[in-house]
């Protein structure tokens, strides 16, 4: 992705700490945006990433429920779909989850792949039912993880 035209408005911090929020790049465009093109120093690159990617995650997990269920009330397709996408995400994974419980969510956020990572780990917290009071903080292991894998991928260490 280009966000060369954010930097004509932003910091290359506030570039940093936008990219790192979104559900597509989060930590894992961020932090070899900073360090690569931005020249942000590692260590400061890694926490306004880790502190960005986890702003969305603190709305996810407390609105995605309420949102949900708002939608499902008022539009049959949401009410289908949200059942579809629930039966389909608990059938093709609670083994994992019953077999490994936290550690499942934490590895699940931490691997830096597609389709990993904060959001998606939000949403399975959700789907599994996992309370906010026990997701984020597993969440936040997995993000500082991730991170750390990513930093170490973008300098060159792993």
């Amino acid at each position: 992705m280009d966000f060369s035209f954010l930097s004509r408005y932003l910091s290359p911090e506030a570039v940093t700490f936008i990219v790192s929020m979104l559900p597509v790049s989060e930590l894992r465009g961020a932090i070899p945006l900073a360090i690569g093109v931005y020249d942000i120093d590692p260590v400061k690159a890694y926490a306004i990433s880790v502190i960005g990617n986890m702003v969305p995650v603190l709305f996810v997990l407390l609105l995605v429920d309420k949102v949900s269920a708002t939608l499902s009330k008022k539009f049959v397709f949401f009410e289908r779909f949200f059942g579809w996408l629930f039966e389909h995400t608990r059938m093709k994974n609670a083994d994992r989850f019953q077999k490994w419980g936290s550690l499942a969510l934490v590895a699940f956020v931490a691997i830096p792949l597609p389709v990993t990572g904060a959001w998606s780990g939000s949403i399975a917290a959700f789907v599994f039912g996992i309370p906010f009071k026990k997701s984020f903080p597993l969440i936040f292991a997995g993000v500082l993880i991730a991170g750390l894998i990513v930093s170490g991928l973008t300098l060159g260490i792993l």
